[in-house]
């Protein structure tokens, strides 16, 4: 059996030392400020998240790309060169298009490489809920599944993955189109935050509100307390665009609510940052399907 590899992008907002920790590779879509293009580097070698967020708390527009088709084009190619099997996990197709570029892309590759396998998977997800399939797939592959295995184990997981995340506003989510039915859910009220799911098919749905910073956050440990009931010692992702100290209280919550949470912080990358403004908050588990919220 070839040898396989697991790629996402940079959507999935996976920090250095978890790619490292299971050999995931990640290929940059950028982030455009001014007219101007830059990687969107999950390590942040470009710019700190201070210098993106602060430019959006200012007002700047920032706005992303897709990965670029030569950047499909030169990992798949080097790969395949290697020897290897692909399995690319990439961000909501009802958030980006860089998925179907790169299922364009193997379908041409694969011609000259008739014994190589490339899959271009949905993860119906983005951020760090995209980044627990992507882990997801590459544990898959430590058991000694094949890329087509692999495609097979992580679909119907999919919507196990449970995201609830809270903003200041939907603002930066709608001017980016990245959120649905948010003008039937509610205006921007004074104070008021939206609690918000990535549905059964990707999209990013609010589907509650709350009165207050701490109210939504108190919401969203409630949210997931019921998602990872079933699970034990559940690994809970706290993401934050930043807003470090809220960050840290946001765990402190969990770790009441949900005894023997395993819980990581980290950072909300560029990409999604760009859309989603400064100062969001959310929380990521597997758990009980999402298919349980009707929206």
């Amino acid at each position: 059996m070839r040898p396989v590899k697991i790629v996402t992008d940079s959507c999935s907002d996976l920090p250095k030392e978890l790619r490292e920790k299971y050999n995931i590779d990640y290929m940059m879509m950028n982030t455009v400020r001014n007219g101007k293009e830059t990687p969107a580097s999950l390590d942040w070698e470009f710019y700190s998240p201070k210098e993106l967020y602060d430019a959006i708390r200012a007002g700047e527009r920032v706005t992303t790309t897709m990965v670029p088709v030569a950047e499909f084009q030169r990992y798949f190619k080097t790969e395949l060169e290697k020897g290897n099997d692909i399995v690319y996990v990439g961000c909501s197709g009802k958030c980006s298009g860089s998925v179907n570029v790169g299922a364009k892309e193997a379908e041409t590759l694969l011609k000259d490489y008739p014994d190589a396998t490339i899959c271009c998977i949905d993860s119906l997800n983005a951020c760090v809920g995209e980044g627990l399939v992507v882990i997801r797939a590459a544990k898959f592959r430590d058991q000694g599944m094949s890329a087509k295995e692999i495609e097979a184990a992580v679909k119907p997981i999919r919507n196990d993955v449970n995201q609830f995340v809270t903003v200041h506003n939907l603002n930066a989510l709608k001017a980016a189109g990245r959120v649905t039915g948010s003008s039937a859910f509610f205006g921007n009220l004074l104070g008021v935050k939206p609690i918000i799911i990535s549905d059964k098919v990707g999209n990013n749905v609010p589907i509650k509100k709350a009165k207050g910073r701490l109210n939504s956050l108190k919401e969203i440990v409630a949210l997931m307390k019921e998602g990872v009931a079933d699970v034990k010692n559940p690994e809970i992702y706290i993401v934050h665009a930043d807003s470090a100290e809220e960050a840290k209280d946001l765990e402190e919550l969990v770790r009441e609510e949900i005894p023997g949470a395993i819980t990581y912080i980290t950072y909300i990358g560029p990409i999604i940052g760009a859309s989603i403004g400064a100062d969001a908050l959310g929380l990521f588990a597997f758990g009980k399907s999402i298919e349980r919220f009707a929206v």
